[in-house]
This record gives C-alpha cells, structure tokens and sequence, in this order.
C-alpha cells in the first residue's frame, strides 16, 4: 500500500514538470516565428533598439504594402508554387510505384536496391551540385520550371519511396489477395485497396517533399539565376544591398513564404504525423 501511495503521490509532480517542459519548448520553438511575425509590423527605427521592444509602438503594414505591390515577391511566390508543386507531384507519382515494388514484390538484389535509393537521400549538396549543373546545361534546363522541378525530384524520392514503402508493407497482403481474387488488376488493387490505406503515408511524403522544395535555396540559387524562374528563397536577398537591409521587408517576405507551409501542416496534422510515424516504425 504504501507503495502504491508514493506512486499517486509521485504522478502529479511528473505531470507537472512535463507540462512545464512542453510549455518551454512551445515557446522557444514559437519564439522566433512571433519575433518575425512582430517585425514585420514595425518600422525601420524599432528595429533596431536597443534593448529591442517586443511589441512595436506603431504597427504598420507598409512593409506587407512594400512586398506585395512593389518587389518580384509575388512572381517568386508563383514560382515556387509551380516549382514545389510539380516536383512533389511527380516524385509522389515515382514514389508511389516504386514504393509498391519494394513492398510487395521479391526480386533479386532488393535489399541493395533499397539500400542504394537511401544513400541517394544521403549525398552532401557539393557531391551532386556539378554533375547536375552540367546535365540541366546540356539538356537546356537550367534557368526553366522544369530544371527546378527535376532537381527537386532527385533530392525528395529516395526518402518519399523509404516512408511510403514501409508503410505500404504495413498494409496486410490478404486484403489485396482477396481483390485479386474478385478479379481486381494489379493496378486496380494498387489504387484501390493500397492508395487509401496508406492515406496518411501519402500525406508524409506529399508535406515533405513540398516544404524540401519550398524551403530549398542551393540549388535554386545555382539553377534559377532568371527573374523569371526565382524562387521565394532566392527572392529575400533582394531586400539587402551593398550598404543597407530592409529588415521589415525581409520580415514580410518571409511572413508571406511561411504562412503556406504552416497552413499546409495545420490541414494535414493529424495524417502527416500518423504516416511519418509509421513509416519510422514498421517494416
């Protein structure tokens, strides 16, 4: 008994210190996305106080006015949702198919094929930077959407094809056995029975790979150096001259190329974290 007394005594103290704890990670990992949030309403002189005012005396959207109606932001903004949403679809398409092979079918040299399409995903960025360049150049796809979105692929499908494959061989085989045996094809199983089941491994792999292309600047700086296919990454240096920094432009900007990301992961929360978390753990 009095054991089991120390025990309840014990379980609010833990409690409390993990909900204190969660409480601090909240706000550190909030922490930077309210401070730019605030900036972004704030004129230039408040910027740069000392020590600096955590709410600005007189908020302003001139900065919001700047962004929106005169710099390429917009232009970037179309770009990178050109960019980042035709690679996601195209590497979801590959991942789809080639993440069914790997889970449902037995083939020689598997293992190492899987194993090869993870070291894909682990190359450093300098490895592969020169080989591409020199493709896209050849091709005529530097400077164009589909260059982007090309590179893009490379660098998300060997992650979207591990997840999803997991996941998909998570799904039992009985059920796509019995379809087969009603006279489903191949196809028909893969898009009828397996696509829906593995629902929230689909989203995963659709959240990461958008907010890889979104957030990506390397290869966007390297292979978009044209107004006309610049990303928003890309686009916020043009808030920095030689001598100075439009820090509340910069602010905005940035605002305007996070808000979509946040949206996008609010909508698909509760999926994105059921699929990734899966696709860690079974297999």
């Amino acid at each position: 008994m009095s054991g089991a007394g120390s025990s309840m005594r014990r379980r609010p103290e833990a409690a409390v210190l993990i909900l204190i704890l969660s409480v601090v990670l909240v706000v550190v990992c909030l922490f930077p996305f309210a401070w730019m949030a605030l900036s972004s309403i704030k004129k230039l002189p408040e910027l740069f106080t000392v020590p600096p005012h955590w709410l600005p005396n007189e908020p302003t959207l001139a900065n919001y006015w700047t962004v929106l109606f005169n710099s390429n932001i917009p232009r970037y903004f179309l770009n990178s949702c050109i960019i980042a949403g035709g690679a996601t679809g195209v590497a979801l398409i590959l991942a789809v198919f080639a993440a069914y092979g790997f889970a449902r079918f037995e083939f020689r040299g598997k293992p190492y094929l899987q194993t090869f399409v993870l070291v894909g995903q682990l190359l450093p960025t300098a490895a592969i930077i020169v080989p591409l360049f020199i493709t896209l150049r050849t091709f005529h796809l530097v400077n164009t959407y589909w260059g982007l979105i090309l590179v893009y692929t490379i660098i998300t499908l060997p992650l979207s094809v591990w997840m999803l494959s997991s996941y998909m061989r998570s799904i039992p085989a009985e059920l796509e056995e019995a379809a087969t045996i009603d006279g489903a094809s191949r196809l028909g199983v893969l898009f009828r029975i397996t696509l829906p089941l593995a629902l929230p491994g689909v989203v995963a792999v659709v959240v990461y790979s958008f907010v890889t292309c979104w957030n990506e600047f390397v290869f966007a700086l390297v292979f978009a150096q044209d107004q006309s296919v610049k990303t928003l990454p890309i686009g916020l240096s043009e808030f920095s001259t030689e001598f100075n920094t439009d820090w509340g432009g910069v602010m905005a900007a940035s605002m305007v190329m996070t808000v979509p990301v946040v949206l996008l992961f609010l909508a698909f929360q509760r999926l994105f974290v059921g699929g990734l978390t899966a696709g860690a753990t079974k297999g």
